[in-house]
């Protein structure tokens, strides 16, 4: 149960307090000494003392006390006792009180010392609570000393607490009436010391934190061996209350809570709960055989030991003390109680507080972790005026050094080393924030700061949620309450003139109810406490705006547990209610648009908020946008907190918008309740007369989208929002097909009275928008114009006229001008962010989209070649192989935008700057360089491609072009782009023959082969077909390729085709008659020069040069003659003997097809897909299931999967025949052939009312492709498993069993085929697929991506907790696409990809992606997180199953993408 307790009321409401006990203390401290003049006393004490002391061994051996009866003890306890209370001047004679006195408290311990004495033996527990009540003397404050005398106090009182602390560990005979003494003592000394207003430097400065220590360790001790009664917890809670404003207490009650919060959670959820770590030293704090129950009420007491933490921030409440009132009188500067300097303090102690109510409840998360906190040190204490903590170094000092941590225990036995975290990084919870100032904050950011803080908690860096948490309602009827007020604070009242909810003894102990709301908990009432605003005394320093870092973790907190709801758990009405309301007031716009810690905190802890079921959540939609126009638009957000994490902010603000974007669409005209009369008035939160629609807040989406990805600097945030661009062009442009409607235009030009446009961020690029006019090579620059409408007027002045400002069309014009300019700019250094890029390019290229404009399509295949260009030109020091994959990746996308755009090419300038990038890739050059070179011809250039993978990737655009473009999808359908027709089917068509069987053996007899630029196979059949009806000699050739086969048919005819119907009256046209007139032939003797040159004399000069013949006929000249004719010979025969050798490399070379296993050669490359493929395997998990034999016997039928589950896998592609379909079926057995299916009766296995079954692989499948890609949606089930296929792999003869067991070294690695080194090009693909060896056209994929033995699972669930026990590792062994055999070790877990997907109540589907570190959260399309809509309206669910849904979309395009490039 929840106790709030107030004043004379609570679970200690019926006890009696024993403040009046340590009030008697100082009584019972008073000797008899005292009665008499201090110069007589102080006399007795010093020699009484003196030889007392010197019996105790520390300077000398021990002797036996002389001390033998009852009356000479006490009579010299008397004396101790006055000692005590000396001047700090007779530090000798106190020390040696101290001294007496600790070592007869060995008394208790298992062997007493020997000179204790032996009355003190005999009655232990007696003396040593007479000594413990002397021992009060010792920490009195002594007025009017100095420093150096406070430190030999503070060592004294040292010695003590260390002494005592050690007595409760060590002894067994400890009594009830001792322990009370003792714990009356700690309470009494902690009061004396830490009640009065902190001074800097004093004895309770120096000595706080250790008391504190003492106090909470030895009462956690008692908790164990000797329970505190009642009233001494009354006591407890009432004396702490005193000292709260000490930032020490809340460090030692943050400290002692987590350390019984930790052995709370072991009992409470087990072992597999996770750990809440802490130092090694607090974890020995509780022993190990402590029953669970001491422990639970233990932990309940002391969180409840200071009352209500948010008291912290009514410093008038903090002051009300009798300290405080007798410092007000006596002091002639403060005249108010709560002016003290040493309350500037407060909003820091709060803080402290707050956090660690957050640390507890982060602990029932199961997300508390270390890295958490903020660390600290003591030393910055020292740097607060008038509120120092700890004393200064004492270099004399026998007390540890001051550089250990004072919060910790100080025990005699040396200090634990700890396990799991370095005393470093202690939580900050038991330690001063680094960020305290330095003096009284008094400017409104000088406040502690919590940002940092609650970085570490976003939703992607923290841990996940523990499975076996609490219910959220368990959590907030435990903390809620205090979470709640906290959360509040600031807060303008909703209820004018009410101060406050009303309290009542009677309903202090009611729990929430779900059907009333009490006058307490129930009111929601956002009142504020009154001393902090009705006083207009309060000093700066305590103005309401220094508590931000309180309430904004007390929000956090809220925002964690929220965002901690399971699937199915119903949380009560009234914590709903009052936690929007705190919302709605945390996500308040201050007028200096910054982002203050409490928004900050909001967005970091809420990234899950739309996403869980919440009911009534949509109603902070509105709120939540406003809060996000300030975050994500602005470059440079200006944050109160500077030390905050801006990328992590806006990372948990994206989350936020990428749950919020399918709202508009899916909601449409469903009005947003407004949320109260709360004083928040906003234009754009609608109003009753015209309430908000969802439908209104896709404008101020699209656009907080748009401008948010235009000035993303994190790659990883890029990507989120990349995702979410496409998703939202994708939504649009389904809706406006099926719905046949087009959004309302509700720009600004718009008459509409709610213009949500004028709430986007004031500061608009103009980048955001197409520009006609505009180079994409400019950098952006910002609008200045502050007024919103004349900014949005701006925005939309480059678009065409009469754009509908709102339509898919827009946005699909928006988001390629806005991605193809950061692609060139600033992207094209990043891979991750490049690759995701061209991934939307390509997804807006397949979407739908009835307003396409041409223009806009040419000039996005004009940027795509432009970037190629630019990453192509880039200096050879920046080429590596990351740069190389992005420019595969424009090309693939490229190839993708002229497939589902033909007449791009029917452009003349189109066609040009495509092949010219083409022939960029291939060659490395251009032929036509800048205006002023010439124009290079092909045979002069030099091969440079900047690399092969590119010049590979630039064909298969080429090849693209020239056999896809235009005639995509084939006559064949869409499964296949091969011609279907072979040499078996060709020769059924012919006329010779005769009926029967035909084998492929005897089909291939029938056919001449050859080889043509060693690239390409021709099997030609010189037979006419039997469809012909003008019999004509006749040649049909099978033309085998990189892309595939295809089937050509070549006549010859002595008239065109459309003039062979012409009649001739003569049956024989006969032979044409030859030509009579023969030409002249003319007899020319050809020479060499002139015949002038003949008739020129001769002179001397024309005889230096000597003939051949005198050079022959010369001495020497013969040899070297015949020297020359041996080389001329052997040179001739080399030549010859070259010539008569056979031409390898003949454009046109036979094949010889009697060969043994020709045939089966040939079939195994008709088996090469020239695409991609891939398989993805779905299944369907019910609540709670945990078991493969379960989760596979769903889909049989319907009644066991959701309602929308069918109609999902059907937008994911249509449904094939596996014996009949000529693609990718998902099975190496199946798949690329037309087959006979088996009779074997299972068309009855799957019923009409089949849940998904019929799609197993066994006769049916769902089947998408493109021209570059095929996949396979296969539905595994429980009657049906891999073992199906192996009657179809032992069919397989030997020589065909080579297609599936090839090494990859044997394979070439560009498009020819190598006769002399030919091996079967076959390759297992990566997901299930099936890869050809040679290079595909239409893929831009690395050879090397066709070794990896990945898994795509698309697991729906009921329970969005069952991601966590998916029997992934069991379910692997169920599916299989055929790939035994071929090497490839068995898919592991960390290699799978996982997308589960969960079904919200309204209708969205939740994404959760898994799969290999770092890969899988980034898998754009989809986002991890990310809300998608089922179906994309409501009136198509019936009538469009082959549409495409956003869902299904999402999930092809990132199974044909999940390759690497």
């Amino acid at each position: 149960m929840y106790v709030k307790d107030s004043e004379g009321s609570g679970m200690y409401s019926e006890w009696a307090s024993l403040s009046s006990l340590i009030q008697q203390s100082n009584e019972e401290s008073q000797s008899v000494l005292g009665k008499f003049p201090m110069v007589a006393g102080k006399d007795v004490a010093m020699a009484v003392v003196k030889q007392l002391s010197s019996n105790l061994g520390l300077t000398q051996q021990a002797e036996c006390s002389p001390l033998a009866t009852d009356r000479e003890v006490q009579w010299c306890m008397e004396v101790i006792c006055f000692g005590l209370s000396l001047p700090l001047t007779e530090h000798d004679t106190i020390r040696d009180c101290v001294n007496v006195y600790c070592e007869w408290l060995s008394a208790l311990h298992p062997v007493p010392k020997i000179c204790v004495p032996r009355p003190v033996c005999e009655d232990p527990n007696l003396y040593a609570r007479k000594m413990i009540n002397h021992f009060h003397n010792l920490f009195k404050p002594r007025k009017g000393e100095g420093p150096d005398v406070i430190n030999r106090q503070a060592v004294l009182c040292h010695r003590v607490l260390r002494t005592l602390q050690h007595l409760t560990q060590l002894s067994s005979t400890l009594t009830r009436e001792t322990w009370e003494a003792l714990l009356l003592f700690l309470l009494a000394i902690n009061d004396t010391l830490l009640a009065p207003p902190t001074i800097k430097d004093d004895v309770g400065d120096q000595l706080c934190e250790r008391v504190l220590s003492v106090l909470f360790e030895v009462w956690l001790l008692a908790c164990f061996r000797c329970f505190p009664s009642p009233p001494l917890w009354k006591t407890f809670r009432e004396t702490c209350m005193n000292w709260r404003h000490r930032i020490a207490l809340i460090e030692q009650w943050n400290r002692v809570n987590l350390a019984l919060t930790a052995r709370l959670l072991e009992f409470m959820y087990g072992s597999a709960f996770p750990e809440l770590k802490i130092p090694e030293e607090d974890s020995q704090l509780i022993p190990n055989n402590v029953s669970a129950d001491c422990i639970a009420q233990s932990w309940f007491r002391f969180m409840h030991c200071l009352g209500n933490p948010v008291d912290l921030c009514r410093p008038a409440t903090i002051s009300q003390t009798q300290k405080f009132l007798q410092f007000a009188i006596t002091s002639e500067n403060v005249v108010d109680p709560c002016q003290h300097p040493c309350l500037s303090n407060l909003p820091h102690i709060f803080l402290k507080a707050i956090k660690g109510v957050a640390g507890q409840v982060d602990a029932f998360l199961g997300v508390a972790q270390p890295f958490t906190w903020d660390e600290g040190s003591i030393n910055e204490r020292e740097k607060k005026e008038g509120a120092s903590s700890h004393p200064p170094s004492a270099t004399h000092s026998p007390t540890p050094p001051p550089q250990r941590r004072l919060a910790k225990s100080f025990s005699v036995a040396p200090s634990a080393v700890t396990k799991g975290i370095p005393k470093a990084s202690l939580l900050g919870l038991t330690s001063s924030r680094a960020s305290a100032t330095t003096h009284p904050p008094s400017t409104p950011n000088s406040g502690p700061s919590s940002t940092s803080t609650m970085l570490s908690l976003g939703h992607d860096s923290r841990s996940p949620l523990a499975p076996t948490r609490p219910k959220c309602n368990s959590i907030l009827h435990m903390f809620g309450e205090w979470l709640f007020e906290a959360a509040y604070i600031g807060c303008e009242s909703s209820h004018p003139g009410k101060t406050g909810p009303v309290k009542s003894e009677a309903n202090m102990n009611k729990r929430p109810s779900s059907l009333l709301l009490d006058s307490r908990k129930g009111s929601l009432s956002l009142s504020q406490p009154g001393s902090l605003t009705d006083d207009p005394d309060i000093p700066p320093a305590l103005t309401i705006d220094k508590y931000e870092a309180g309430r904004a973790e007390a929000l956090g907190a809220l925002c964690r547990i929220f965002c901690a709801k399971k699937t199915g758990e119903d949380i009560l009405p009234v914590y709903l209610a009052r936690f929007y309301l705190a919302m709605q007031q945390g996500l308040k716009i201050p007028e200096t648009r910054e982002c203050g810690e409490t928004l900050a905190s909001i967005l970091l802890n809420s990234a899950d908020l739309f996403r869980l079921d919440l009911d009534g959540v949509q109603v902070l939609v509105p709120y939540v946008i406003e809060a996000l126009e300030i975050v994500l638009p602005d470059k440079e957000l200006k944050m109160k907190t500077p030390s905050g994490s801006k990328t992590e902010l806006r990372r948990a603000s994206i989350h936020l918008l990428l749950s919020m974007l399918v709202l508009p669409l899916h909601f449409q005209n469903l009005p947003i309740k407004e949320l109260g009369n709360t004083g928040v008035s906003s234009s754009s939160l609608g109003s009753e007369k015209n309430p908000l629609t969802f439908a209104q807040l896709k404008p101020r989406l699209m656009n907080l989208l748009i401008n948010a990805l235009q000035v993303e600097g994190d790659p990883q945030n890029a990507q989120m929002l990349l995702g979410g661009l496409l998703l939202s062009v994708q939504d649009s442009a389904a809706a406006e097909e099926m719905d046949q409607i087009t959004q309302l235009d509700v720009g600004p030009s718009s008459d509409t009275t709610s213009n949500l446009l004028s709430s986007a961020s004031d500061t608009i690029s103009s980048l955001s928008v197409p520009s006609d006019y505009r180079s994409l090579g400019e950098e952006p620059s910002d609008m200045q114009d502050a007024d919103v409408t004349a900014a949005f007027g701006n925005m939309y002045l480059d678009y065409p006229v009469g754009l509908n400002k709102n339509s898919a069309h827009a946005l699909f014009v928006r988001a390629t001008y806005l991605v193809c300019h950061r692609l060139i700019s600033s992207w094209k250094t990043d891979l991750n962010v490049s690759l995701a890029a061209l991934e939307l390019l390509a997804g807006l290229a397949r979407t739908n989209i009835k307003e396409t404009d041409a223009l806009e399509c040419k000039r996005a295949v004009k940027w795509l070649c432009d970037y190629i260009v630019s990453q192509c030109w880039r200096p050879p020091q920046a080429h590596s192989k990351d740069l190389h994959s992005t420019i595969v990746a424009a090309f693939q996308c490229a190839a993708v935008w002229l497939v589902a755009h033909p007449y791009l090419l029917q452009d003349k300038e189109g066609l040009t700057t495509v092949l010219e990038v083409v022939e960029l890739g291939i060659s490395g050059t251009k032929s036509q360089g800048k205006p002023s070179e010439p124009i290079k011809m092909k045979d002069e250039k030099e091969l440079k491609p900047a690399s092969m993978r590119v010049r590979d990737a630039a064909e298969a655009l080429l090849t693209v072009i020239l056999e896809q473009v235009g005639y995509f999808p084939s006559p064949c359908g869409a499964e296949s782009l091969s011609s279907l027709l072979d040499e078996v089917s060709l020769l059924r068509h012919c006329n010779s023959w005769i009926g029967g069987e035909v084998t492929r053996e005897m089909a291939v007899e029938r056919f001449r082969y050859f080889v043509v630029e060693n690239s390409t196979i021709l099997a030609l059949l010189e037979e006419p077909l039997g469809n012909d009806q003008d019999p004509q000699p006749t040649v049909t050739v099978l033309i085998r390729g990189p892309s595939g086969r295809h089937a050509w048919t070549m006549q010859l005819r002595h008239l065109p085709r459309h003039k062979s119907g012409t009649k001739y009256h003569a049956p024989n046209p006969g032979r044409p008659v030859p030509m009579s007139d023969v030409g002249v032939k003319h007899d020319v003797k050809h020479r060499y020069f002139p015949e002038s040159v003949d008739r020129i004399p001769q002179c001397k000069v024309d005889k230096s040069i000597p003939s051949l013949d005198s050079f022959i006929n010369s001495e020497g000249g013969s040899a070297v003659h015949h020297h020359l004719l041996q080389v001329i010979e052997h040179q001739s025969s080399l030549e010859d003997a070259a010539g008569n050798a056979p031409n390898t490399s003949a454009p046109l070379t036979a094949l010889d097809s009697s060969k043994p296993g020709f045939w089966q050669d040939l079939e195994a490359l008709d088996n090469i897909s020239s695409r991609t493929c891939d398989t993805v395997h779905i299944f369907y998990v019910r609540a709670g299931q945990k078991t493969p034999e379960e989760i596979l016997s769903n889909v049989v039928s319907d009644q066991s999967v959701h309602p929308n589950f069918l109609e999902f896998l059907l937008s994911l592609g249509w449904p094939v025949n596996v014996y009949q379909h000529p693609g990718w079926t998902g099975h190496i057995s199946t798949s690329w052939r037309v087959m006979t299916p088996p009779q074997t009766g299972s068309a009855d296995l799957h019923p009409n009312n089949h849940g998904g079954s019929l799609y197993n692989g066994e006769t049916h499948v769902l089947y998408w492709a493109d021209a570059s890609s095929e996949i396979a949606f296969v539905v595994p089930s429980q009657h049906f498993s891999s073992d199906h296929f192996s009657s179809f792999e032992r069919s397989i003869s030997d020589g065909s069993n080579r297609v599936y067991n090839i090494r990859t070294s044997d394979k070439p690695r560009t498009l020819s085929l190598d006769l002399d080194k030919q091996a079967c090009p076959t390759m297992p693909s990566n997901s299930g697929g099936f890869e050809s060896g040679r290079r595909r056209p239409g893929t831009s994929r690395h050879p090397l991506a066709s070794h990896t033995n990945t898994k795509v699972f698309v697991v729906w669930i009921e329970s969005f907790e069952d991601h966590l026990h998916f029997p992934l590792s069991e379910l692997l062994v169920t599916v299989s696409t055929g790939q035994k055999g071929s090497g490839l070790p068995r898919p592991q877990d960390r290699d799978c990809f996982v997308i589960f997907l969960h079904s919200l109540h309204n209708g969205l589907m939740r994404v959760k992606l898994q799969g290999p570190t770092g890969r899988m959260s980034l898998a754009t399309p989809l986002v991890d997180g990310m809300l998608s809509a089922t179906t994309c309206a409501p009136k198509a669910q019936s009538t469009r199953n082959d549409s495409k849904v956003s869902i299904g979309l999402c999930i092809f395009f990132h199974a044909s993408g999940i390759e690497e490039y």
